[in-house]
């Protein structure tokens, strides 16, 4: 039998010595003993109030930590679909929260409406296209940015369009030539915005909560008749395979309750009371 030598001896202690010690720094980084992380999919028009929101949650529950992912509603939703597992998905429609639904990856007794929105028409503070009104977008060379149809802020501007173009006061003319003037079409609010501030767009269809406070000195918000815009739903709910339920039921209560609301009504949503 041929025996060790002194050195292999050596070289194999300090192998079995290095692989403790990785093993002991891998089981340090993964506990975080008595501390909740609670993952959050949200809206991308939900970034400015969702991220107050955490933070004052985060500061009556000393343990918890909230992690938000922001992003297009159809984009959050299809990353569930592909096997991301976040404990709360809050969409911007009902569409995707029920298509979630039906496909098993919500717990559908804690799904409900909580937020209402609308459709707003937002310009840069210098206007430099004139813009007062929705019936100026049909000029030519107006430059508009809305969203993909796939996006409920873009689904929503195109129902809007179609609501105006079966009244004769606008009609399909007027429709076409506002959706020949589109010069972009976004997956998320959050990356329309930038566009109007840098003057690369003239005007753009978003909620009426998207104009954050500390923008309303760079953007003008413009009303959008009431007999052509469209009510949006916000769904919440937590997701069938979350490991952390009584936290992700205890942040919704909050979100539901006087100061989620409170901070809701400040971004220009309109609560929706539980039960309704």
């Amino acid at each position: 039998m041929k025996r060790s030598t002194p050195a292999t001896l050596v070289a194999v202690s300090l192998l079995i010595i290095a692989g403790l010690l990785v093993a002991g720094c891998t089981t340090t980084q993964q506990e975080t003993p008595g501390e909740t992380t609670l993952t959050v999919f949200t809206a991308a028009s939900l970034t400015g109030a969702f991220t107050d929101i955490g933070k004052a949650y985060e500061a009556k529950n000393e343990n918890v930590k909230v992690e938000f992912v922001f992003d297009g509603s159809q984009t959050l939703r299809t990353q569930i679909e592909q096997g991301a597992t976040p404990d709360i998905f809050v969409s911007a429609s009902t569409k995707h929260m029920k298509a979630l639904q039906g496909a098993g990856f919500m717990d559908n007794d804690t799904v409900a409406p909580f937020l209402g929105n609308s459709l707003a028409l937002v310009v840069p503070a210098d206007n430099p296209a004139k813009i007062t009104g929705v019936a100026d977008l049909n000029k030519s060379g107006v430059k508009l940015v809305i969203g993909t149809k796939d996006v409920p802020f873009g689904d929503y501007t195109r129902q809007m369009l179609d609501k105006m173009a079966a009244d004769p006061k606008y009609g399909e003319a007027y429709r076409d030539a506002v959706m020949k003037n589109v010069i972009s079409e976004e997956t998320a609010v959050t990356s329309v915005m930038p566009k109007l501030m840098l003057g690369e767009a003239d005007a753009s269809f978003v909620y009426k909560s998207d104009v954050s406070k500390d923008d309303r000195d760079k953007l003008t918000r413009l009303d959008v008749p009431s007999e052509y815009n469209v009510m949006a739903t916000y769904p919440l709910g937590i997701l069938t395979e979350s490991s952390q339920k009584t936290e992700a039921e205890s942040f919704i209560a909050f979100v539901r309750g006087p100061d989620g609301s409170a901070i809701l009504t400040e971004y220009g949503f309109d609560p929706i009371p539980a039960g309704k």
